[in-house]
């Protein structure tokens, strides 16, 4: 499975996205799941799904699907 699918996944189950949600569009605070609380908990899935640590700057900047995508590519973890 690719990067990106995986990404998709965790993004879905993390906050419990409804089946059909365009997950590559989501920006951070556009949906009610996707709030402060909702961040944490996509954060450490998506360290845990990579066996990646996030910086606090890089936590902060984690405002859609597309950023956290791009950082996983920067860490090496891009297809």
């Amino acid at each position: 499975m690719s990067t990106k699918e995986r990404l998709k996944g965790v993004f879905a189950q993390a906050l419990d996205l409804a089946p059909g949600t365009r997950i590559e569009d989501l920006r951070y605070r556009e949906i009610d799941k996707w709030d402060s609380l909702g961040h944490m908990a996509l954060v450490a899935a998506i360290e845990d799904e990579f066996d990646v640590q996030f910086d606090t700057d890089q936590v902060i900047e984690m405002s859609a699907f597309k950023v956290a995508y791009d950082m996983l590519r920067e860490m090496g973890l891009g297809d």
